[in-house]
């Protein structure tokens, strides 16, 4: 989507660009959470990760 905010993963600044950041040319991400439904068919999924990536730390 055109004029959505991004966030640089790397160094985190926000930007209005679409594919890399103009201060450091890292990645960009969506910095908005994803929206809640109850109905949600990936919860398992995102749990498992979530769990797997707590015992790595």
């Amino acid at each position: 989507m055109k004029g959505m905010i991004k966030k640089c993963s790397v160094c985190g600044e926000y930007t209005l660009r679409e594919y890399k950041c103009p201060y450091c040319g890292g990645a960009l991400r969506n910095p908005h959470p994803a929206r809640f439904s109850p109905d949600d068919k990936y919860s398992k999924y995102r749990l498992a990760l979530s769990l797997s990536t707590r015992k790595e730390k």
